[in-house]
């Protein structure tokens, strides 16, 4: 894998417009981009599409953290692989084992399934609240295990989390890791950060970084320091 394939660029937009923009000038560097909750919510699957378009040589990542009963959420993931045959789509761990054999049995061939553990906005007073009893990164680690042996590719983990779960699971389960703050940059809502460089030494298979980049005044320069920082 080589550095321009580590980052996907999170389009977190309710403007279509601004987003076809963001893939056009940042897809060609990072090749690689992701689209969320928002951004679906807001166009559909004609705004899914339309990103494609604008960068049809950058993988997708579909963030849709699916958790319903195993027949829905395998009809969507279904519906999704066929659709458009994203790089990756998740869905949450939380939805045990029987979900995340039916989502990962309807998975396309040409898609990868991750887990979402525990969000990168939670610390440990946040999850006491919801009710998990663990320590923080011992549920994370119990959410990838069950993922690992439920056949997903892989997690959507805290950075802060990347080595304890290298070394609970297989070297080749893929550790996707949101949370990343480049140098100087604003955590806004992410309890749990790292740097790029970091994330990576530790163990991280990819990077999701988003308003470091988006926010920037040239997001595809902003792209390309964080790549050659790397």
């Amino acid at each position: 894998m080589n550095n321009t394939s580590k980052i996907f660029c999170a389009l977190d937009t309710s403007d279509l417009e601004q987003a076809k923009k963001w893939a056009s000038a940042v897809g060609p560097v990072t090749g690689a981009l992701k689209v969320g909750m928002e951004f679906v919510n807001s166009f559909g699957p004609q705004g899914i599409e339309a990103i494609q378009n604008a960068a049809p040589n950058a993988d997708l990542f579909i963030d849709l953290k699916f958790h319903d009963i195993p027949n829905t959420v395998a009809g969507a993931v279904r519906t999704t692989c066929a659709n458009f045959a994203p790089a990756y789509i998740n869905v949450h761990a939380a939805g045990g084992q029987e979900m995340l054999e039916a989502a990962k049995d309807a998975c396309g061939n040409d898609t990868k399934l991750l887990a979402v553990t525990i969000l990168t906005s939670l610390d440990q007073e946040a999850i006491a609240k919801v009710g998990y009893q663990n320590e923080l990164s011992g549920q994370v680690i119990r959410m990838a295990k069950l993922a690992e042996n439920s056949g997903l590719d892989g997690v959507v983990c805290s950075a802060l989390e990347i080595e304890l779960v290298r070394k609970a699971c297989a070297s080749n389960f893929e550790l996707i890791v949101p949370g990343i703050r480049p140098s100087g940059s604003d955590h806004g809502d992410q309890k749990r950060v790292i740097m790029p460089s970091e994330a990576l030494d530790k163990g991280a298979t990819h990077l999701v970084i988003g308003r470091p980049i988006t926010g920037a005044n040239d997001p595809a320069k902003a792209a390309r320091e964080i790549l050659e920082s790397l």
